[in-house]
């Protein structure tokens, strides 16, 4: 599917109002594959795309700063044939999901967001907060040139499995399909791609792009939205992720997931997917 200068890879189930769903790191659209049923089972038509650079999606040489990424989102719900849809995000895809709710307002019915704070709020807590700085250490490696990249493909991307493992909950059970993760992980120029939003996010703390990102985000968020975190996430911390809701001006529900992780949509599919399809079926989500 082509959108945005760039052709993107997604699998889709199921017939009615559309839901995208956007994964996160290490990750590709594999990590959504109960809730595409869960969803087209409850009569949504369930996407799940390969953020560029990532799974079958193509890995240009630029474009991977969140502005151009969601730009990415909002172009393939316009190539579905839709005029809007509800957006899933996990943790980048997250963060992709804020920033396309507040570039492309109209294009976004309703907003979901799982393990990651607000964009304003995220850059807060990596400047601010010395227990987040700590927690997002892997964001700090990745400034590094080529050697993150090396890393996440040496012995058939055991680090990707690694991440995985620490990052879950005691409840992490084999529905994780690690091994996938570390597949995808080792097709070529995807560690790099992967790794590049994340670059951007650093590096442009001090830079005039980066300003102009963050100045842009203090538009208030204006759809609906659901904000899911796991209790134990060690990468995100909740107290990071709470307090997104000032930037919400539209009903703000948060849940908070007893005992679960970085990964609530595969530590515990059942309860997150209930979750989801209760609230996008609410008519009138309250605050």
């Amino acid at each position: 599917m082509a959108a945005n200068g760039a052709r993107f890879h997604i699998a889709e189930l199921g017939d009615g109002p559309l839901v995208l769903l956007l994964h996160g790191f290490p990750q590709y659209w594999w990590t959504w594959r109960a809730q595409l049923t869960a969803l087209a089972d409850a009569g949504y038509r369930a996407v799940a795309m390969d953020l560029r650079g990532v799974g079958g999606s193509d890995r240009t040489p630029r474009g991977y700063d969140p502005a151009n990424l969601a730009l990415d989102v909002t172009g393939v719900i316009r190539s579905l044939g839709e005029s809007d849809a509800a957006l899933v995000g996990h943790d980048l895809g997250g963060y992709l999901a804020w920033t396309a709710a507040v570039m492309r307002p109209k294009l976004v019915r309703r907003l979901v967001v799982a393990s990651m704070p607000h964009p304003r709020r995220w850059r807060a807590a990596m400047l601010g907060d010395v227990r987040q700085t700590v927690a997002g250490a892997y964001v700090w490696g990745f400034q590094r040139p080529w050697l993150p990249e090396r890393q996440l493909v040496a012995n058939g991307g055991a680090l990707v499995g690694r991440l995985i493992r620490e990052w879950s909950g005691p409840a992490q059970g084999a529905s994780m399909a690690v091994e996938n993760y570390q597949r995808a992980m080792c097709v070529p120029s995807t560690a790099h791609c992967s790794v590049e939003p994340y670059r951007w996010l650093v590096r442009s703390l001090g830079r005039p792009d980066g300003f102009q990102f963050n100045r842009r985000m203090k538009r208030p968020v204006r759809v609906p939205t659901l904000h899911l975190h796991g209790s134990l996430d060690p990468v995100l911390r909740t107290r990071s992720a709470a307090g997104s809701g000032k930037y919400v001006e539209a009903p703000y529900r948060w849940r908070l997931f007893d005992g679960l992780g970085h990964f609530p949509q595969e530590e515990d599919p059942t309860a997150f997917s209930g979750e989801l399809i209760d609230w996008l079926r609410d008519p009138e989500p309250d605050r």
